[in-house]
């Protein structure tokens, strides 16, 4: 079931970027938490459309909750939310229906689901389901900080430019010149305590992967020195232990990015995440008539983000957040 992530923490996304509505289950929620929706709609609403640097297509985000609370407290039942489609222009995607975007899923979709699929908006692959994503870690990031536990994430890059001012003006002029532009963005998680994880498959590392890859525009992600370590010796690549003032173990560096062996060492998680840039562009790119079996050139229309970078950050943060909480029940059992 690709559309779900979790053990004991578990969350299902379904819907379609133009279908009427989009959401998300959540089972595993302790009875009676009160979900802070005001900080989870400001949450949201880092990640929603709308802006200089974003796609003119402009909605709220506003989730609605429609079973698993009673009077604004989880109450044991799954929690259920949606966010309804309600600025959609679906005729922009007509297009799609016979000629695949590069870059795209498109045509991988062609293969695997025929004619029957939902292209307009992308369908299911569309960035748009990552708003329910964040109505679930948004929740577990709530669940986390009451356990001293907190998710943040900055821009380190866009288009390999790590100046701030200048990586805004590269998507100003990757915007003025109908092109896009990706960027790196880098996730810290503070307070997590030593003995979270599992060895080999079931590790910090593989599982906040896994959540991280469920945002659409990820193509890489590295922890701690990533693959700078690759150059190092191990003199220098070792983090040496030491005990603070407190009688903790704490080590002088974090080459390691707070994860040994698949568990959290109890310094900070540092990854950092490659998002690649907005496929949509207004450039003319040769692509394939499937139905008509020939080559052809295509101009994307529509509304899209000539760089999705800083609308990922929230994403980002929920994947992480999600597949952390989840370790965390799996470790108290």
């Amino acid at each position: 079931m690709s559309n779900s992530f979790g053990k004991l923490f578990r969350f299902s996304i379904f819907g379609q970027s133009h279908a009427p509505a989009i959401g998300v289950i959540i089972e595993g929620l302790p009875s009676g938490f009160e979900i802070d929706v005001e900080k989870l709609s400001a949450f949201l609403a880092r990640r929603a459309p709308g802006g200089r640097y974003a796609t003119s297509r402009k909605e709220p985000d506003a989730p609605e909750f429609i079973a698993g609370l009673v009077d604004g407290k989880t109450c044991g039942a799954p929690v259920t939310a949606i966010i309804k489609n309600t600025n959609t222009r679906s005729s922009d995607y007509e297009y799609m229906r016979h000629i695949p975007r590069p870059g795209h899923a498109d045509f991988a979709a062609m293969v695997k689901y025929g004619p029957s699929r939902d292209y307009s908006g992308g369908g299911q692959f569309s960035g748009r389901l990552t708003a329910p994503l964040c109505i679930a870690g948004g929740i577990a990031m709530q669940l986390l900080e009451k356990r001293g536990v907190s998710v943040g994430s900055r821009i380190l890059s866009i288009g390999g430019e790590r100046d701030e001012e200048k990586m805004f003006e590269l998507i100003d002029k990757a915007r003025a010149d109908g092109d896009s532009v990706g960027g790196v963005i880098e996730c810290t998680v503070s307070g997590l305590y030593p003995g979270v994880g599992e060895p080999m498959f079931d590790g910090l590392e593989n599982r906040i992967a896994q959540a991280v890859f469920g945002v659409p525009a990820v193509k890489g992600i590295e922890f701690g020195a990533g693959f700078e370590s690759a150059g190092m010796l191990g003199s220098e690549c070792n983090d040496p232990f030491y005990l603070d003032d407190e009688g903790k173990v704490r080590t002088r560096g974090n080459n390691h990015g707070g994860i040994l062996g698949g568990i959290s060492s109890g310094m900070p998680i540092v990854f950092r995440v490659a998002i690649k840039p907005t496929p949509s562009i207004a450039k003319e790119q040769p692509s394939v008539n499937m139905e008509r079996k020939e080559n052809c050139t295509l101009q994307v229309r529509g509304r899209h983000d000539p760089c999705i970078v800083p609308r990922a950050l929230p994403c980002i943060e929920a994947a992480a957040a999600a597949a952390i909480y989840d370790l965390i029940l799996e470790s108290e059992r």
